[in-house]
């Protein structure tokens, strides 16, 4: 079954990415959602739509929890669970059209099992199944090297770091200063993809929901990387947690200096 859903997986999210392209000639429709920085387009709802016909047509007794919530309303990932994003960035997608992606995950009783993150603006596919091991357009990529801090490049809005409602910006600053290098790309799907491919070495967010990391927690964890939330515990992907994505051995110590 796996096999024949990462077929029609891997050209539905292509033929997605080509609708998403052909968008960057119109104009979009844009309205916000929770605040000014939390947006949504015409084009997002659109993507997300087009991959719930083709699931629901194909795979009818399978669940989907999207985005834009176009899918089902979930409590808990039993059977055959799809998580969507059809557009993971948009702010990014809007002002800069590139910097975003599509992912998706695809659970069996809260395992993931499959899991897609598409750069469409670099036609860059990010895949694994799990126990296949994780691909970049078809190459394989290698599992991951310890490493530490000191070493690292580690993703990190800077929201974390300065006066903020959710963390003391004292708690992660330390780790801006012993690490090599910091950055931030906007869309958490393209930031875990770049651990997998060893581009990035760690990253924090404190607020994320179950669509955003989906894809790319499988694709992670099959190179051998850690997903937690900030505590170090297993993620819910029910509902919004903070998130630490890492190689491993860092895993370990970036948890102690944030736990001091």
């Amino acid at each position: 079954m796996w096999n024949e859903i990462d077929q029609h997986m891997q050209h539905w999210i292509r033929e997605a990415g080509e609708r998403i392209r052909d968008a960057f000639q119109t104009k979009l429709k844009i309205e916000t959602k929770s605040s000014p920085s939390d947006l949504v387009t015409n084009v997002d709802r659109e993507i997300e739509q087009f991959f719930i016909e083709r699931i629901r047509r194909t795979y009818p007794t399978h669940r989907i929890l999207g985005e834009e919530g176009l899918g089902d309303t979930l409590e808990a990932l039993d059977g055959v669970v799809w998580i969507i994003d059809p557009i993971d960035g948009t702010m990014n997608f809007i002002h800069q059209q590139r910097h975003f992606a599509i992912s998706v995950g695809v659970f069996q009783d809260g395992v993931g099992m499959l899991g897609y993150i598409y750069d469409v603006a670099f036609d860059e596919l990010y895949y694994a199944q799990k126990g296949k091991g994780a691909f970049l357009n078809g190459t394989p990529l290698p599992p991951l090297e310890k490493t530490t801090l000191d070493r690292s490049i580690i993703s990190l809005n800077a929201t974390w770091v300065t006066e903020n409602r959710r963390i003391d910006p004292n708690v992660l600053a330390p780790l801006v200063k012993k690490a090599r290098g910091t950055r931030s790309y906007g869309s958490a799907a393209l930031e875990m993809a770049y651990i997998a491919a060893g581009k990035l070495d760690a990253y924090i967010t404190l607020r994320l929901s179950p669509w955003d990391i989906a894809g790319g927690m499988v694709i992670v964890q099959e190179v051998g990387g850690v997903v937690t939330n900030l505590y170090g515990e297993p993620l819910n992907m029910i509902e919004k947690s903070s998130v630490f994505v890492s190689k491993p051995g860092l895993h370990e110590e970036v948890l102690a200096i944030i736990q001091r």
